[in-house]
């Protein structure tokens, strides 16, 4: 098991992505708000890693808004940002096998994801592990 604290207010990756120009073709990128989050949430991420095997990745999302906020939404970046810093080797459903007892919740004064990442006992044997 390990737990993993990001002390900063959750962030999306899909809402008000960008539209620009490569090389004459559209692209779309992550918001700039994103892609800030992902550099600062790099400080508490680097160089921490989880167990292996299959994971639950269960991550309580503390907002400093009372708005409306996708979970799912939540989790794909989370995620993408656990794989980005190598605390996971990938996102996939061999790797993640749930995201049980996470929560989405409202702190104004101190908002943060409170993350902890355990192994799934016997979900190796699904993929022939």
């Amino acid at each position: 098991m390990i737990k993993l604290l990001i002390p900063l207010n959750p962030v999306t990756k899909k809402n008000h992505s960008q539209i620009v120009m490569r090389n004459g073709k559209p692209r779309i990128i992550p918001s700039k708000q994103y892609l800030q989050y992902e550099k600062d949430a790099g400080w508490y991420l680097n160089g921490k890693k989880a167990p292996a095997g299959v994971l639950n990745i269960q991550a309580e999302y503390y907002m400093a808004k009372n708005c409306r906020v996708d979970i799912t939404n939540l989790h794909n970046a989370l995620h993408d940002l656990l794989v980005k810093y190598g605390v996971i080797v990938d996102d996939s459903f061999k790797f993640i096998g749930g995201t049980d007892g996470s929560r989405v919740r409202v702190d104004p004064k101190y908002p943060r994801t409170e993350i902890t990442i355990t192994v799934m006992p016997d979900e190796d044997s699904l993929f022939g592990g």
